[in-house]
């Protein structure tokens, strides 16, 4: 049985990487703080950083904030399949090809893949001074799937 979700699995990843022009890249190097396996590729590391990040089927990463003394944050950009982004207190917002969020440094939030679709967005780092993440506790497993 494990054999054939992972041969599912593996289809579906084909899927979502051909309706994309990004590589889905290697296994993220800071995979402990997601729930699930998410894959990172660097689109560009001149002038600012650009990420793909990619996530499977109800993969998200950890509550987290990007701390900057002036400017900062992050955008996302979502390049394929269906996600979510929510900030600390608010309702999640789903995410779909074309769809960019804007993170101020200092918001408390999370971004990942909806529980029955790939995700892939790319990660774009903003320009500050004395940034940092911070990884917060993990998406509550009750709230995240009551998303649709």
């Amino acid at each position: 049985m494990n054999e054939m979700k992972e041969t599912v699995l593996d289809e579906s990843r084909a899927q979502h990487e051909a309706e994309m022009v990004f590589p889905i890249g290697g296994p993220n190097p800071v995979g402990e703080y997601f729930i699930g396996n998410s894959y990172l590729e660097t689109i560009s590391d001149k002038q600012v950083t650009i990420f793909n990040v990619t996530f499977e089927p109800g993969c998200r990463n950890n509550w987290h904030i990007h701390h900057a003394t002036k400017g900062g944050g992050q955008i996302l950009i979502c390049v394929a399949g269906r996600g979510y982004y929510q900030e600390w207190g608010k309702k999640a917002i789903e995410m779909n090809p074309g769809d960019c969020i804007n993170i101020p440094a200092g918001v408390k939030h999370w971004h990942g893949a909806a529980k029955d679709s790939w995700f892939s967005h790319l990660a774009i780092e903003v320009p500050g001074e004395n940034g940092s993440n911070e990884w917060l506790e993990p998406v509550n497993d009750e709230e995240y799937y009551k998303l649709a």
